[in-house]
């Protein structure tokens, strides 16, 4: 066997295993990696704003990190016990809700026979049982795995920390490492920028504040479980088609019914701003962006969350998109965009 041959091999079977070992290493803590660096693209702009005053990466990077701690650990700290106390008395609620009585209430016309009414009850009955006890669950494991948490956001800082200081090294270096020519390189990384812009703060930040214009009125007008409504708004705002009326329209309703038509309609009121808002945001983040399908994203997002857990809201979409870019690149062609579209031009 040729001595050059023979190197060649050794080296790619050694590179292989260091390549396998290393997935395996680092597999329990990836989404924590992922976390930080979607964290530190999100607060890149506020990173940029800092280092111009204080002119010092390291001290920029570190005073951003005191930043996010206030803005997500502290009120993750506080409100948790709050947001599971919430879902437990959800929970207690909603295996003493007749179900069938409240669909005859508000859909008399439509609920007319019993054994519908009956099975159609039992079946949302079902739902919100098992929907409330995860969520449930899934508030408490936040304390039981505290000192797993308390590991995985020490990854999350180390790694927003360096990848907000030295995002510009990382991304030489990733540009080192593909394949493509200078030219497709360009185009690749311009609209994976813009299309990463476009899903985390058109979609995701936009959607968190449309669920919290309409939590500020579940507070405001005394809404039962105000916390727990935000985190669903919140949720709903974020998916694509769905928004926060999946919400605050029940919310609305249940208190109208209830006797309560002046909360109701500050509920209401403040529901429509927050859906409306939408109309505004997001046009101004992405106009000149290239932006993805919103079909695409919501697809990406359900199966995100599948593969991937809350992440996957996320990382589904950037991975759709992703591809995409790759395939339009492939293409070339001048026929109009389907699942990415560019930039609005004026």
């Amino acid at each position: 066997m040729d001595d050059a041959y023979f190197k060649r091999i050794t080296t790619a079977v050694i590179l292989i295993t260091l390549i396998v070992l290393s997935f395996f290493l680092v597999q329990p803590i990836i989404k924590s990696i992922i976390w930080g660096v979607i964290l530190a693209f999100i607060f890149t702009p506020v990173y940029t704003w800092v280092n111009k005053i204080i002119n010092s990466k390291t001290i920029s990077a570190s005073l951003i990190c005191v930043l996010l701690l206030s803005v997500i650990i502290l009120p993750l700290w506080f409100l948790t016990p709050i947001a599971i106390n919430q879902s437990i008395k959800v929970y207690v609620a909603s295996q003493q809700i007749n179900f069938v009585s409240l669909l005859k209430t508000i859909f008399p016309s439509f609920f007319t026979s019993e054994e519908f009414s009956i099975e159609f009850g039992s079946i949302i009955s079902s739902f919100v049982t098992k929907s409330t006890n995860s969520l449930m669950n899934y508030l408490s494991e936040l304390i039981l795995n505290f000192p797993s948490i308390v590991l995985h956001l020490f990854v999350v800082f180390f790694t927003f920390f360096f990848v907000l200081r030295d995002k510009e090294l990382l991304i030489e270096y990733i540009k080192s490492l593909l394949p493509f020519s200078k030219e497709v390189e360009k185009k690749l990384f311009e609209s994976s920028k813009g299309i990463t812009i476009s899903v985390i703060y058109g979609q995701i930040i936009v959607g968190i504040i449309q669920g919290l214009i309409a939590g500020i009125g579940f507070f405001i007008f005394s809404a039962p479980n105000a916390l727990l409504l935000t985190l669903l708004a919140i949720l709903g705002g974020i998916f694509p088609i769905v928004g926060t009326f999946i919400v605050w329209v029940p919310v609305s309703i249940y208190l109208f019914i209830g006797g309560n038509t002046f909360q109701a309609m500050g509920v209401l009121l403040f529901g429509i701003f927050s859906s409306s808002i939408d109309n505004v945001l997001r046009p101004i983040i992405i106009s000149r962006r290239t932006r993805m399908h919103s079909s695409l994203i919501l697809i990406g997002m359900v199966g995100g969350i599948f593969m991937f857990g809350i992440l996957g809201l996320i990382l589904g979409p950037l991975i759709l998109a992703y591809l995409m870019i790759i395939l339009e690149i492939y293409r070339d062609k001048k026929s109009p965009e389907i699942f990415i579209q560019g930039p609005k031009t004026t």
